[in-house]
């Protein structure tokens, strides 16, 4: 229904208001119009709104003319309208909500859906300072008995948001109750897009409640597809389906003739004859009992738990990057963490030594033994750090790796050791601390020889077994950077590269104006070289460390990078020419069986090669006696070769793909599958003898067929 002709006019100097006045810092509504469907809507008063006293005033339209608003009488509370007024920062919000249930207007409507608006009034709230008017929100109320435009719309045009809501389902018994059919049956529910019982959903044509004359006004929007109500359609494969464009032309031979009612949607629902909701609030129950299994043995995957009928908990990463600092440690599951947190909300553990932890037998208790080691470089665990100085400021120790490591037998844990590094900061420190926290299981009768990374078969994220045959101790691994403070490689900590994952690192080198090109080479191949200090890798994951022989394979270093003298080009000028900045460990892996039914993987190949690239002095607007940054990279790459060459493509293969199984979903080579070289699952003597067998069946049943009996007639 259309607006009285005086409203359009204020509703323009409203609008006018709201945006001529900002521009000096005046008090405004925004949005200074509101068309209300729903019970409630909210505007914000801003500007300078100290002193201001916000009133809600009903307009009476007598004779087509509204009344000039005022002031002078203030209220909140307006026949069935209250106002309601919430400071924010620099702001007022306003709420303007009606008093009374919406249900009084469908009891006043004979029809399901009503043409009509249920109330239509209009609204005004003022804003005032000593009774002087300084803005105005004008409300045009527009409520329709049983309209699923449940929200409110700020201008004029009600958006898709305020015509889609959630079904409701009635809450009483009897004639009220929504009674859905046997599911198994139906397809989908006979209209999606009905989602307000007892009111019309906007562009939903298949909804039974909407009157033929709010249909013809969205008709040409409505839903399509199974949202739409088209809750059965023909399925491609149907013969009475319209044909697909790019289907081959012998689809319309393989059709299915099937009826509408045999849907592929049929199983998307199940059961429920009937459906009521209770209207009560919904209460969620935790389960926060702690189950203890721990008297009868641990399994692998339980959690380790304490004599106070608690999980013993180490921070741990959750898969989404944080950090929780109270996870349990399940048995037998080892795992090796880094974890940021700010000094101020740092807080510190209860004291391990203290801790008594059930070893999975009854009555049993194993108390861990702990060693302290002081930290010296704190560059490599603190970033950003900020010293407070105060009078009587104490020092505090810090955390920064704690090491864990269980000795089991059988479904008991025998013996707990840790070792703890601390470091003492000032109680002031301000910036990140990084925090390692390692825990590991070994069985109680293994020395301290080196884990193996798999058997025989390496196994994914294990770390490379490598040696140094140049040293007595000979056993090592190829690491990478685990970059820390400022990124600098002086700082930097190694990690091992683990089977099968592809990684990149890298570090910072500082490089003065003047610096000595040929020693910036030597440190650079210093530094890159410190993570391949290796020459030979293990084939497999369990090679013996004492025999070279046993799967052990040398690592072919390629470009070695030269170092000696410098070209022509002066290094006084802060440029140096092949830098090796950049070192690319590629790994050739492959297939070498199953054991079990497990793939197992073996190294084929590690290849080094250096990259070198032209360094100069970055300077500002002047070079200063700073040192500069160079970048230092190292990557690794797992490349998987194929145990036996592919065969090559045949002619007829490459030219008719159509025929190609893994492109098409009809593979007429597999017709005769079982009598060809690629079917395993019986000898070949036995499918031809099948075969045969079929095919004497068939012509079998040729003879016996009535057209070749009366063939036999006709002869005799």
């Amino acid at each position: 229904m259309g607006l009285s002709p005086p409203v359009p006019l204020l509703l323009g100097l409203l609008l006018l208001q709201g945006v001529v006045r900002p521009l000096w810092g005046d008090l405004v509504f925004i949005p200074s119009v509101i068309r209300m469907s729903g019970p409630a809507v909210s505007a914000s008063l801003v500007g300078g709104t100290e002193d201001v006293t916000v009133s809600l005033a009903l307009l009476q339209d007598a004779e087509g003319l509204l009344p000039v608003p005022s002031c002078g009488v203030l209220s909140n509370e307006t026949g069935d309208w209250s106002l309601t007024v919430t400071p924010s920062v620099d702001s007022l919000e306003v709420t303007v909500r009606l008093k009374r249930d919406l249900q009084w207007c469908a009891s006043n409507e004979t029809d399901s859906f009503s043409e009509s608006p249920c109330i239509v009034q209009t609204l005004l709230v003022s804003a005032s300072h000593n009774s002087s008017c300084l803005a105005h929100l004008l409300i045009q109320v527009e409520i329709y008995a049983n309209s699923s435009l449940a929200h409110n719309a700020s201008g004029f045009a009600p958006s898709q948001t305020e015509i889609r809501t959630r079904k409701r389902m009635e809450g009483q018994t009897g004639e009220n109750v929504t009674v859905i059919p046997n599911q198994v049956y139906q397809p989908l529910g006979p209209c999606p897009c009905n989602l307000t019982a007892g009111a019309c959903d906007v562009r939903c044509c298949c909804d039974q409640e909407c009157s033929s004359t709010l249909t013809d006004l969205f008709r040409e929007a409505c839903f399509t597809g199974v949202f739409g109500g088209d809750v059965n359609p023909a399925f491609d494969r149907l013969c009475s389906a319209p044909p697909v464009p790019g289907v081959p032309d012998w689809s319309p031979l393989l059709c299915v003739q099937s009826p509408l009612a045999n849907s592929p949607f049929l199983g998307y629902f199940h059961r429920g004859s009937a459906s009521s909701r209770q209207r009560t609030s919904v209460d969620v129950y935790l389960h926060t009992d702690v189950k203890d299994v721990s008297d009868f043995g641990y399994k692998q995957g339980d959690p380790i738990m304490t004599v106070d009928k608690a999980y013993f908990t180490i921070p741990q990463v959750s898969l989404a990057g944080q950090c929780l600092h109270s996870a349990p440690v399940a048995f037998l599951q080892n795992f090796d963490v880094r974890c940021a947190t700010h000094l101020e909300v740092y807080q510190e553990r209860d004291d391990i030594v203290n801790v008594k932890i059930k070893n999975g037998a009854i009555g049993g208790i194993v108390t861990p033994k702990v060693i302290y080691e002081e930290a010296t470089d704190l560059d490599k665990f603190i970033t950003s750090t900020e010293t407070l100085l105060s009078n009587g400021s104490a020092p505090r120790n810090v955390n920064v790796e704690e090491h864990y490591l269980f000795r089991w037998n059988n479904n008991t844990i025998t013996e707990i050791n840790v070792k703890i590094l601390r470091a003492e900061i000032n109680a002031h420190h301000k910036g990140i601390i990084s925090q390692r926290f390692t825990v590991k299981f070994l069985s109680y009768n293994s020395g301290n020889e080196k884990e193996s990374s798999g058997n025989p078969g390496y196994q994914l994220s294990k770390p490379i077994r490598a040696l140094n045959t140049n040293r007595m101790n000979n056993v090592t691994t190829l690491h990478l950077w685990q970059s820390a403070g400022r990124g600098l490689c002086t700082s930097a900590t190694f990690k091992p590269i683990l089977f099968g994952e592809n990684a990149l690192s890298g570090c910072l080198l500082e490089v003065g104006l003047h610096e000595n090109c040929t020693q910036l080479r030597e440190n650079a191949v210093e530094l890159l070289g410190s993570l391949i200090q290796a020459t030979h890798v293990a084939t497999r994951g369990n090679s013996d460390y004492r025999d070279l022989g046993d799967g052990w394979l040398e690592i072919i270093r390629a470009d070695a990078p030269d170092t000696g003298a410098d070209p022509s080009v002066s290094s006084t000028n802060g440029f140096c020419p092949d830098i090796p900045a950049q070192l690319s460990i590629r790994i050739l892996i492959s297939d070498a069986g199953a054991v079990e039914g497990i793939t197992q993987q073996e190294i084929l190949g590690v290849e080094t090669r250096f990259s070198s690239v032209s360094w100069q002095f970055q300077c500002g607007l002047t070079c200063e006696e700073r040192p500069d940054l160079a970048p230092l990279s190292a990557s690794v790459q797992f490349i998987k070769i194929p145990a036996q060459l592919p065969h090559p493509l045949t002619r007829f293969q490459i030219n008719f793909t159509e025929y190609d199984c893994n492109r098409n979903e009809v593979c007429w080579p597999q017709l005769l599958y079982p009598v060809t070289q690629y079917y395993q699952g019986e000898p070949c003597s036995q499918c031809v003898a099948k075969g045969l067998l079929l095919v004497s069946f068939f012509i079998l049943a040729v003879f016996l067929s009535d057209p070749w009996t009366r063939m036999c007639k006709a002869w005799s």
